[in-house]
């Protein structure tokens, strides 16, 4: 048995989640779990409800029916800084950097939900060192690949138990989606779970150890890489392969 399973104790789990927009259901029975040092991605189409799961999770989203447990503790009413402070972190997929602030004042702003960890500005620098170059730069003067380095150093620095990534490497050059993608190796090896948002398998299937895919609000498969691989036929219907 692999090492990630034998560890793999949930530290997130959704039970039968459904979520609304107004009187729209937007995701139907979610069930999906990451645990502790897992990479699980979760992948499909835009408008597949990714997003919308993240932001369930994280709190910005009421759940209508089923449970959101951290750890064995259900914590579905739980308010987004409540579930940051129990160590969840979110980098969505706009970044939400400040454009106005310099590096160094938008990596310190996480220090407001910092906990104590080994993840220090000096770590940071070391994982992204190109950040430590732009130190002084406004968040707008940065570009795309640099802004997602900072969204996820700045994600990062609050010693998160668990880090979710939606769509880390959409639209960057190759250099940076190499970059980013050995950064989420690393922050991983520090036993920090990840839940990384995807639409395509290249990245999951190189890093992940589990796989959800969802289609129209719905998880229609699951499993491990070499399920993925063995399964093409079943899964290229949801995504392109």
């Amino acid at each position: 048995m692999p090492i990630w399973e034998r560890k793999r104790l949930n530290i997130l789990s959704l039970e039968n989640v459904d979520v609304f927009y107004g009187k729209a259901q937007v995701l139907h029975g979610i069930n999906l779990s990451v645990g502790g040092g897992e990479i699980v991605s979760l992948i499909g189409r835009n408008g597949a409800g990714k997003t919308t799961t993240l932001r369930s999770i994280i709190g910005l989203l009421p759940c209508a029916h089923g449970k959101r447990m951290l750890d064995s503790s259900d914590v579905t009413k739980e308010k987004p800084h409540v579930l940051s402070r129990l160590g969840i972190s979110y980098v969505p997929e706009t970044r939400e950097i400040f454009p106005n602030l310099s590096v160094l004042e938008n990596l310190r702003v996480a220090e407001v939900a910092h906990h104590p960890g080994d993840w220090t500005l000096d770590r940071i620098f070391k994982l992204f060192p190109i950040l430590k170059d732009r130190l002084r730069s406004r968040g707008d003067t940065l570009s795309g690949g640099e802004q997602q380095m900072l969204a996820i150093g700045r994600g990062v620095l609050s010693n998160p138990r668990l880090i979710m990534l939606d769509e880390p490497t959409e639209g960057l050059a190759p250099l940076f989606v190499k970059a980013v993608k050995e950064a989420i190796v690393s922050i991983n090896e520090e036993n920090v779970s990840v839940l990384l948002v995807e639409q395509k398998l290249k990245i999951p299937l190189s890093i992940a150890h589990r796989h959800y895919i969802i289609e129209n609000g719905v998880i229609v498969w699951k499993g491990g890489s070499s399920d993925l691989l063995n399964d093409k036929k079943s899964v290229e219907k949801y995504i392109s392969l």
